[in-house]
């Protein structure tokens, strides 16, 4: 059956959450829904902020939800005038809500050889596919080796396409040591300049052996001293490859934009109708950058994408 699940991510941030799961539906634009005692963990459930809903199987049914508090609240175990627009899916059972098994965690590196891809031009292949070929085939591609990024092909349109491992994530994610990630992006020349650094960085960190605390202590101070780049206006990527895998629930997810701008900067994401999504990958680092997303309809291939 369908469960309320949001996946995490490194380039698209996505933020992991526990949901519920029973017998029932979907439902889009809710009021007045009476839930019985046993659905109090439903009931704290949809009280919490959800990004990004899948149901399993399908990225096809990943829909945007913007969940804001009830309005009222009958009591613990009922909603009153809860109403979202055809922006967040709730399921209602007719028996009791049982917990949603949570994302997979991975708490500690795995073997560096997981992380690596044996097939060089394999590892070319997936990163050009972040884009489309008229922006990618001219692109500089770096491939993961050992100690870090290294040019596997000098492009000439400053663009940087290489495959994210899951380190570039959040640092809370529970999929941070996740080896299967593999998350293909095209970055453009600011980006490639102001944002593509911070990956280099915890790329080295990662492989030189360090924890995750420690990751985190080390770009704080890297960022202090100024060793990192500041941002520059117009950074953005592309992500919208088919064959990344972004986290055990997401996959390869949806092809979509990211922009890079100030943290104070207001685009409406996650706002009810905006197509503009926030993605939390910098939000536990020093860096004062939001990353906003936008999906797009076709992959860097031109076939169609799945529909929101």
């Amino acid at each position: 059956m369908p469960a309320l699940k949001n996946p995490s991510w490194v380039g698209a941030g996505l933020t992991g959450a526990t949901g519920v799961r029973g017998t029932g539906f979907w439902l889009c634009g809710i009021t007045d829904v009476d839930l019985p005692a046993s659905h109090s963990s439903l009931a704290s459930t949809v009280r919490r902020r959800a990004r990004y809903i899948f149901t399993p199987g399908s990225e096809r049914s990943a829909i945007r939800a913007a969940t804001r508090e009830p309005e009222k609240m009958k009591n613990a175990q009922s909603f009153s005038h809860l109403f979202v627009p055809c922006m967040l899916a709730v399921l209602v059972s007719g028996q009791a809500a049982a917990a949603q098994p949570a994302q997979q965690s991975y708490p500690a590196m795995a073997p560096l050889s997981q992380y690596l891809m044996a097939d060089r031009a394999a590892e070319i292949k997936l990163a050009r596919s972040a884009a489309p070929a008229a922006i990618s085939d001219h692109a500089t591609v770096l491939v993961l080796e050992a100690h870090g990024y290294v040019t596997a092909v000098k492009g000439t349109n400053g663009y940087v396409c290489m495959v994210d491992r899951s380190w570039s994530s959040q640092l809370d994610a529970p999929t941070f040591w996740d080896p299967k990630l593999r998350g293909p992006t095209c970055f453009n020349p600011p980006a490639a300049r102001s944002v593509l650094p911070i990956t280099f960085k915890r790329t080295t960190l990662a492989l030189g052996g360090q924890s995750r605390e420690e990751i985190k202590k080390e770009m704080a101070a890297a960022f202090n001293a100024g060793q990192l780049p500041a941002l520059e206006p117009g950074a953005m990527s592309y992500m919208m490859s088919k064959q990344g895998f972004l986290d055990d629930q997401a996959g390869h997810w949806m092809p979509h934009l990211m922009f890079y701008t100030a943290g104070n900067v207001n685009w409406g994401a996650d706002l009810a109708g905006s197509p503009v999504m926030l993605n939390t990958q910098f939000r536990d680092g020093p860096y004062p950058i939001n990353v906003l997303m936008i999906t797009v309809g076709k992959w860097s291939d031109g076939t169609a994408a799945p529909a929101m």
